[in-house]
Formats: C-alpha cells, sequence, structure tokens
C-alpha cells in the first residue's frame, strides 16, 4: 500500500480563482484544473525567483518532489494557453502556513496564516509585521 501523501505548506490562498479566455462562453470551455500547491510551486518559482532547493524547503516537500509539483502546474497553464481552456485553482492536498505576527499599532501579538484580509485580532486595523 502506498504512503498517503504528505501535507504542502502554502503560503497564501490564490485571490483569483479562475480564468478563461475572453469571448468564449464557459458552457464551450475544456477545464484545466490546477491545484492550490501548483499553483503555489510556480508563484515560488517563477514569480518570487526562488531556487528549486528554497521552493521545496517553503512547502515542505523534497526537492524531487517540488519539481514533479512544477513541472504537473506549468504543464497544466502551459495547456490551457496553448488550447484556450479555462484554468480553475482548486483543491489539493495542502495547509495554510501560519506565522506569528505582531500589530504595529496596539502591540498585539498573535498566531495565524496570511492573506490580504488579516487584521489585528485587538484593534482590527492591517498594519502588522511578522516576528520570526
Amino acid at each position: 500500500m502506498p504512503r498517503p501523501p504528505k501535507c504542502r505548506r502554502v503560503e497564501q490562498f490564490p485571490g483569483v480563482t479562475y480564468f478563461k479566455p475572453s469571448g468564449i462562453p464557459v458552457s464551450e470551455l475544456t477545464e484545466v484544473v490546477l491545484t492550490v500547491e501548483e499553483f503555489e510551486s510556480i508563484r515560488l518559482r517563477d514569480l518570487e525567483g526562488l531556487e528549486q532547493e528554497e521552493c521545496a524547503e517553503k512547502m515542505a516537500v523534497s526537492r524531487p518532489t517540488f519539481h514533479r509539483v512544477l513541472a504537473a502546474a506549468r504543464q497544466k497553464v502551459a495547456f490551457a494557453l496553448v488550447n484556450g481552456a479555462a484554468l480553475r485553482i482548486t483543491g489539493g492536498n495542502f495547509e495554510l502556513a501560519r506565522y506569528r505576527l505582531r500589530c504595529r499599532r496596539c502591540g498585539q501579538k498573535w498566531e495565524d496564516s496570511i492573506c490580504r484580509r488579516t487584521v489585528c485580532p485587538r484593534c482590527q486595523v492591517g498594519d502588522w509585521q511578522r516576528i520570526d
């Protein structure tokens, strides 16, 4: 029996989860599903420009596993672009990374995953910083 897949760590959930070619009704499109961890692999390697070893460490997987996830993600994105398919980002085997945060306004400390809407639980202000 194969070992169950390990959860991949993802720093942020994608803000937009559906892309489609303009001018074509959704009902006429082929849909490609990109998992959240595949999205994260593209974000880390291609957008942030990190080396594969750094990316693998951030996602808490081995370098060969990261390479396989990234290769699958790039193939799906290429297929969608070349063939005019819709791209949906959903699902996968992941957990959001949690960080220690501190509010710059009131000094409150808490642990949370980071997203655009993260606010201080005490004063409800979005002016915070990560504490490592």
